[in-house]
């Protein structure tokens, strides 16, 4: 169990925990929620050691090991899958010297460790959770140092889920990861057999993947039972009845107050002030219910309402290299109030058909009609490194109204989200979410008549998505939304579209259809490098493997027999040496259970090659 005891934490002067006290279960999927800068990624440094506490103690079991996402991407020239197995360090160490070891007694301790801890099982483990984010299987052999940086971390993120630590602290763990990658992971969290805690402003992860909910507010720790939806029901109702508590107890104090104030002068009634003055003290004030309001998140409505279609594509094709399309026989409409979300894997091109619609890329081929007079505003979250640190969002407004008066600017930087004297602060100081907040208000500053948001909620919180939520769904024109965010994309989408196989394609079924098809499909994803397979979304129904699946199967299938034959080998000649059993039984007693488990392993790999090797056949 994880236990924290009256814990203070203090960081730069400033206390973050103020004697707050919490357990947490074995096994417990927990959630940890809170305004951005309340404290949430310095608790997981104090409980990863990297942090002492000011006062009071976190207790975790001695044997427990605890992991997290690693800061920096790995590198080097090592493969995927490589880079993931040496993750789980006692698995490593121990096949490093099987291949050495020669002593009959630490052969057999060997092996029977890698039997206990499912050591040959691991290179298939570390291959799912590869693919689950994205890895085709060509990807996992390649060398780290060929991908991006983005690409990088999610090899990180597999690397810390393979490790299946009793302590899983995952912070913010979908920033890199598209739709389809938040899926498999909140499905994966959904069935984490020991403990984790995860901080994510993700509702929909926060719904799916968690079974208590641990809430750091005003410097206090407070465990909730269920998922996010059921904190919000429980939050609110205890919300209200601190409210009515606090009434009371004020009218109470001033009843109290009154009668000290009236008769401590008095001889006869001064024994009942002292009693009334003692009970003043001894009352515990309740804490002020502070609600923390989110400021809205408003975009201007178009100069100009535009007939539709405003955008429409006719068998459009488009990439960054001549003959080589990244997308092609693109034929869509978008009308002037229409809501899209995109899907499909990052590296299918959903950036680039966004470009494509802005105008920011021309077609190779095909064509490509706008609106006359048509308004684009496009965010992306890597437009955020393009604002000017030194300067100031009322600068940053400036530039967009030279000619306005001061109070028409400062109005203008109010509505932003910066009002009086944050509209001086300069955007170096701002938190990722407040900068945010201000690129989406300058992307629509003039009141576009098509809005692209390309990830949008990378950096808000769980407010502030609700709030850009609203705002997209007040907004008058049109919307199209790149999203990992399953709770945006539902609040907002009225129309989904996969982009997937080099083309583009209307998707009937609802997220619910796309999630169920995520899950159950091999193969859905494409290269990191935006090669196509051309594959299409598959059925939700199941289907018949593929024989390349197939193919696949029956050689890991063959390499396990050999890789678990070998070890049987090397048991059977300990197992040989003359005298053993006289010698040393407790050795020879060893040997013999490490052989008959891996004579299981043996007949369950053969059992796999036969299953598949039979729906080959079939197939053929």
């Amino acid at each position: 169990m994880l236990t924290l005891t009256d814990v203070s934490l203090r960081i730069a002067g400033r206390l973050l925990l103020d004697r707050a006290s919490v357990q947490i279960g074995p096994g417990a999927r927990v959630g940890l929620v809170g305004r951005n800068g309340c404290g949430k990624s310095t608790l997981f440094r104090a409980l990863r050691g990297e942090l002492a506490v000011e006062t009071g103690a976190i207790t975790l079991p001695p044997r427990w090991r605890v992991a997290s996402l690693a800061q920096e991407a790995p590198d080097g020239p090592d493969a995927l899958i490589d880079v993931v197995l040496r993750a789980d360090r006692e698995r490593d160490s121990l096949m490093r010297e099987a291949e050495t070891a020669r002593d009959p007694h630490r052969i057999a301790e060997i092996h029977t460790r890698l039997i206990d801890i499912d050591a040959h099982a691991a290179p298939a483990r570390a291959a799912a959770i590869l693919g689950g984010l994205g890895f085709s299987e060509a990807n996992q052999k390649r060398a780290c140092q060929e991908f991006s940086g983005g690409w990088r971390m999610r090899v990180a993120l597999a690397a810390t889920l393979f490790a299946a630590p009793d302590l899983l602290l995952l912070d913010e763990p979908t920033n890199y990861l598209d739709l389809e990658g938040t899926l498999w992971l909140e499905d994966h969290l959904a069935r984490y057999p020991r403990t984790v805690i995860v901080i994510s402003h993700d509702r929909d992860m926060l719904d799916t993947s968690v079974d208590q909910i641990l809430h750091l507010d005003h410097q206090r720790l407070t465990l909730y039972r269920g998922n996010y939806s059921s904190f919000e029901t429980q939050r609110a109702a205890h919300a209200t009845l601190d409210a009515k508590h606090a009434k009371r107890q004020d009218a109470e104090r001033k009843r109290l107050q009154a009668f000290v104030d009236r008769f401590k002068a008095k001889a006869s009634k001064a024994r009942q002030a002292q009693s009334r003055m003692r009970k003043l003290e001894k009352m515990q004030p309740v804490a002020a219910l502070v609600t923390q309001e989110v400021p809205d998140i408003v975009f201007p409505p178009p100069a100009k309402t535009l007939s539709p279609p405003i955008v429409a594509l006719d068998n459009a094709a488009v990439g960054y290299a001549p003959g080589e399309p990244v997308l092609s026989r693109v034929t869509l409409r978008i009308d002037d109030d229409d809501r899209i979300a995109l899907l499909g894997a990052n590296g299918n091109g959903k950036s680039t058909l966004v470009k494509l619609i802005a105008g920011r890329l021309a077609p190779s081929s095909g064509g490509v009609t706008r609106a006359d007079k048509l308004s684009v505003g496009y965010f992306a979250q890597h437009q955020l490194d393009e604002l000017d640190p030194d300067g100031t969002v009322y600068s940053h407004v400036r530039r967009l109204m030279p000619e306005a008066p001061e109070a028409r600017l400062r109005t203008r930087a109010g509505t932003l989200g910066f009002s009086g004297p944050a509209a001086d602060t300069p955007v170096g100081s701002l938190s990722g979410g407040e900068k945010a907040r201000l690129l989406l208000g300058l992307s629509t500053f003039h009141g576009p008549n098509l809005i692209i948001l390309d990830e949008p909620t990378n950096h808000l919180d769980i407010d502030s998505r609700a709030a850009l939520a609203e705002a997209i769904n007040g907004f008058a024109g049109a919307v199209i939304m790149v999203s990992h965010d399953r709770y945006l994309i539902d609040a907002c989408a009225d129309r989904l579209w996969v982009v997937a196989g080099g083309t583009v394609t209307p998707y009937d079924g609802d997220l619910d259809d796309y999630r169920r098809a995520v899950l159950s499909a091999e193969g859905l994803r494409q290269s990191p490098r935006g090669r196509r397979d051309r594959e299409t979304i598959p059925k939700v129904a199941a289907q018949r493997p593929a024989p390349t699946q197939l193919a696949r199967r029956i050689a890991a299938a063959e390499a396990e027999m050999t890789r678990i034959a070998d070890i049987i080998a090397k048991i059977d000649a300990a197992l040989a040496l003359p005298d053993l059993f006289q010698r040393d039984p407790k050795q020879a007693a060893q040997l013999t259970k490490a052989r008959a488990a891996a004579a299981d392993a043996l007949a369950r790999a053969e059992e796999d090659w036969l299953t598949a090797s039979a729906m080959s056949e079939a197939a053929s």
